[in-house]
């Protein structure tokens, strides 16, 4: 049983109800077993977290700014377990562990940057009015529960963790039951490190814990990575209490594909925005809109270099993609391979889980799906392609913008003005042209219609951890 709480400086075992079991998805068997924080608990990270609070907001912006330098270094000595971890709990192919960790170091490090900038951003205002003077003052939101999800620990919490602790913050984090040891690593850096008690808590557990958390009256904010079930319960949670809530919720994001694109390279782009991660991203570029030009030339390309990929463990073999973080969503996605064969789809790759040990599936395209399939309209959260032609620049953006999804979107063309114009379109956050899903921390990340609310990464994840404080002064 592992001791996986970080509450006010001190490790404590769960007092919770839920057992969670923590798995190798490449084996479908558990390698890890602790027990859940208790209300009772999430009550007392809160509350240490409360008590830090004006201790940590009075601290210079360069001390705090040592502190994220600290946590980016620190991740870096523990390179080889992390990746190891990722690897065995998320069952990443090493190359993916490796940029996930890369992301999380490079988040820590942009924001120790922002922290040093902070006493500049306090400045005069000047007024139209004689008689007064006016300024302003960038503070810290106060205390703020993060939740975050399976897919991308370590790498998500980090988004949060760092511009949180940059604005002055204190926090409360909960990672998901599905991944919870990896953010570990943070309690055992913020020991290292002689991280005041209380400035960062951790709390695992299930839906309970999470619900405990999300409801504390104690929170100033909250700022939640998920499903949209669970988002649209977090902002019921935050509209009772009038608290600022940051939602990065689904996506069913389109990569659009013109006939003057080289389809080598287009295939290149289609397949890193599905496979990568399993599908397993909210950014998953699960919608191919081809051009009828192209169409014939890409599609076959498409399914050998999907048939192509190497699927498996990636503790014990060179992959291109591994399974499935959980065994719910194998069923999930078996689930939609169900409904895709009573729909009459047409599959030309993949469509059905691997019959070997842990959860794995097989990369899938399915081709002229039509825009009432489940499959088009539905977030799957899996490696899962539906195809459609189109034949105007006009009738592309109208379809990719066709969705309650609002996330990111990809462009392939060889003509330069129409990729920048098509992408200016685009009903999304993000988008790429030309790229597979490159993120870099200098740039936002948030999405658009029913994918979110708010910003993530660049200085737009700073100012989502503050509020402005104007001082008007009569100098009569």
């Amino acid at each position: 049983m592992t001791t996986s709480h970080y509450i006010a400086g001190r490790w404590v075992e769960g007092q919770g109800s839920d057992c969670i079991s923590v798995n190798d998805p490449a084996l479908g068997q558990p390698f890890a077993e602790l027990m859940a924080a208790s209300v009772g608990q999430v009550d007392q990270a809160v509350t240490a977290a409360r008590g830090a609070l004006h201790a940590w907001k009075s601290t210079s912006a360069s001390e705090r700014a040592a502190y994220l330098r600290g946590f980016a270094e620190q991740l870096g000595q523990r390179r080889e377990a992390l990746i190891t971890l990722q690897m065995r709990n998320n069952g990443k192919p090493r190359h993916e562990a490796e940029i996930d960790l890369d992301d999380a170091i490079a988040t820590f490090g942009y924001y120790a940057e922002l922290a040093e900038q902070l006493p500049s951003k306090n400045r005069d205002v000047p007024l139209a009015a004689p008689g007064f003077s006016a300024r302003t003052r960038l503070e810290p939101v106060g205390v703020v529960g993060l939740i975050v999800p399976w897919n991308f620990p370590l790498v998500t919490s980090a988004w949060k963790l760092a511009p949180a602790l940059a604005a002055g913050c204190t926090v409360v984090l909960k990672p998901s039951e599905v991944t919870p040891l990896i953010e570990q690593a943070y309690g055992q850096i913020a020991d290292a490190l002689g991280l005041p008690a209380g400035v960062l808590n951790i709390v695992n557990g299930k839906a309970e814990t999470g619900a405990a958390l999300s409801n504390h009256n104690g929170l100033d904010k909250l700022s939640f990575t998920g499903s949209n079930s669970v988002g649209s319960q977090v902002m019921r949670s935050a509209s009772a209490q009038c608290r600022p809530v940051t939602l990065e919720l689904g996506g069913k994001s389109a990569i659009v594909v013109f006939d003057d694109c080289d389809v080598g390279q287009a295939v290149e782009w289609i397949v890193a925005g599905i496979t990568w991660n399993a599908g397993q991203m909210c950014s998953a570029t699960s919608r191919l809109l081809v051009q009828d030009g192209i169409a014939e030339a890409l599609l076959p390309r498409l399914q050998e270099a999907l048939e192509n990929l190497r699927v498996g463990n990636p503790l014990t073999e060179e992959v291109d993609m591994g399974p499935l973080t959980s065994q719910a969503q194998w069923l999930k996605v078996a689930g939609y391979f169900a409904t895709a064969r009573e729909e009459g789809l047409q599959c030309l790759a993949g469509g059905k889980a691997l019959d070997r040990d842990g959860w794995f599936v097989s990369p899938t395209l399915y081709a002229d799906v039509p825009k009432d399939s489940r499959l088009w309209t539905e977030e799957i959260f899996g490696p899962v392609l539906c195809a459609r032609r189109f034949a105007t620049e006009e009738q592309a953006i109208a379809e990719a913008n066709d969705s309650r999804f609002g996330l990111v979107a990809t462009v392939c063309s060889a003509d330069l003005d129409r990729a920048e114009r098509v992408a200016d379109a685009l009903e999304v956050g993000h988008v790429w042209i030309n790229s597979v899903q490159a993120v870099f921390v200098e740039t936002s990340w948030g999405g658009t219609k029913g994918s979110g609310i708010g910003r993530e990464l660049g200085p737009w994840g700073l100012s989502a951890y503050q509020s402005v404080k104007h001082v008007t002064r009569c100098l009569g």
